[in-house]
């Protein structure tokens, strides 16, 4: 009976609705081509135990993050957007301020990710559960919904439209992952490609492979055939142009006696 083959290493990375790591994903692909990067959907209030239970390496989530035990490094922020119908007052307006909602019935799903510390409007007798289930109640004309513009485009819907509003809460998008002793080789390598570091500049496991091939001794040079050596070429003293060899130089040694050739007379 044969052993089986060692199953190929594997980096999973969860993500919340909304946020898009194709473009990480593509510069990992290109860079890690033996490693297989296994993408995870989850709800915004599954990420952080999905980090601590160990089903994900690392997270794309919204900040902020429940507890001490996890490192984020925030990526970017989103533009928040007003969802509403598309025959509505609003859909004729270029931009909305929290002033515009003070009458109308904004919904708060449970899965809100925005950070609000006084939501605008009057609040709905019932919290929708999902940001997906007041997108239902806005397309029936029940209210409207604030939410990070990647939500409006994901729940998109050809009877809805949005609007930016300002003077609220921003959506901020995070790279998640469990606080170590040690960053984990195949997290760093993610922190560096979502930092925009190059293969050279990242403190993955590349870049130390790449650092030791640098540092590796290179094999001493073997002299040429013929190489000079000490002013002459080897195998042979050195000759003048009528083909006499050279006188030797005069050299300091010996004092005056070096200079003149002859020992100085005593007086």
């Amino acid at each position: 009976m044969t052993d089986s083959a060692p199953a190929p290493t594997t980096f999973r990375l969860a993500y919340v609705p909304g946020v898009t790591p194709a473009k990480w994903v593509r510069v990992w692909i290109e860079r890690l081509p033996d490693v297989r990067l296994d993408l995870v959907q989850v709800a915004p209030g599954e990420s952080c135990g999905a980090l601590r239970s160990g089903d994900v390496d690392a997270a794309l989530l919204r900040l902020p993050v429940d507890g001490e035990d996890l490192s984020a490094i925030p990526l970017y922020e989103e533009t928040t957007v007003v969802v509403v119908p598309k025959d509505h007052l609003f859909a004729a307006a270029e931009e909305l301020s929290p002033a515009d909602l003070a009458e109308e019935l904004v919904l708060h799903p449970l899965d809100d990710t925005l950070d609000w510390t006084a939501p605008p409007g009057r609040p709905a007798f019932q919290r929708p559960e999902t940001t997906g289930d007041a997108i239902e109640l806005v397309a029936a004309g029940v209210g409207v919904l604030v939410v990070p513009q990647s939500l409006a485009r994901l729940h998109h819907r050809k009877d809805l439209t949005y609007r930016t509003i300002t003077g609220v809460p921003r959506s901020r998008v995070a790279l998640s992952w469990p606080k170590a002793e040690e960053t984990p080789d195949l997290v760093e390598e993610f922190i560096g490609i979502v930092r925009g570091r190059t293969v050279n500049s990242t403190r993955g496991r590349r870049a130390e492979a790449e650092k030791g091939r640098k540092t590796a001794p290179k094999p001493a040079k073997k002299p040429a055939q013929g190489a000079k050596t000490g002013g002459a070429k080897a195998g042979g003293a050195k000759k003048t142009a009528g083909g006499r060899p050279a006188k030797p130089a005069r050299g300091k040694a010996g004092g005056a006696a070096g200079r003149s050739g002859k020992p100085r007379r005593g007086r």
